[in-house]
């Protein structure tokens, strides 16, 4: 194989958009390697998506100011409520098991130690109780969603 041969044998290569080729005869052996004319499209689609994102986001701002206003009003609503918080980091559940009722309903009436919802950490369903007195206002989590330390579960009307 001479030179000629080889060069138009790298210009077949990059036209088919292969990432490797051996070429072997008894007494002769070529690999040519080169990156994916694929890869090289997928780096460019992103800087395009950066830029769409954009024009989005002029709008928000203006959208966004009218329910923090209304988050603001329902946070002094909310301050007569007490809390019941996640003790853990896992999946909340509202049930013990899928075919049984939920624990807890909006208007239930807690007791201090009633099992409000289940917390799943690490394939271990742990009960979780309220520390409150009172009616349930407000169930803050959906079902089966993650839930973080700390983060709000119930609001409870102590009165």
């Amino acid at each position: 194989m001479d030179i000629k041969d080889i060069q138009n044998l790298i210009k077949f290569v990059s036209k088919a958009e292969v990432s490797e080729v051996k070429y072997k005869t008894k007494d002769f052996e070529i690999t040519i390697k080169t990156p994916l004319a694929g890869s090289e499209v997928s780096y460019a689609q992103p800087a395009v998506y950066h830029t769409a994102p954009q024009p989005a986001a002029a709008p928000a701002p203006s959208q966004a100011a009218v329910p923090v206003a209304e988050k603001q009003e329902a946070a002094s609503d909310d301050s007569k409520y007490v809390t019941i918080k996640s003790p853990m980091i896992g999946t909340f559940y509202r049930k013990p098991s899928p075919d049984k009722d939920v624990f807890i309903n909006v208007g239930d009436e807690v007791s201090n130690g009633k099992v409000v919802c289940v917390i799943e950490a690490m394939k271990l369903f742990n009960q979780i109780e309220s520390e409150v007195s009172g009616k349930i206002v407000k169930i803050l989590v959906d079902d089966a969603t993650p839930v973080e330390y700390d983060q709000p579960l119930f609001l409870v009307d102590p009165s």
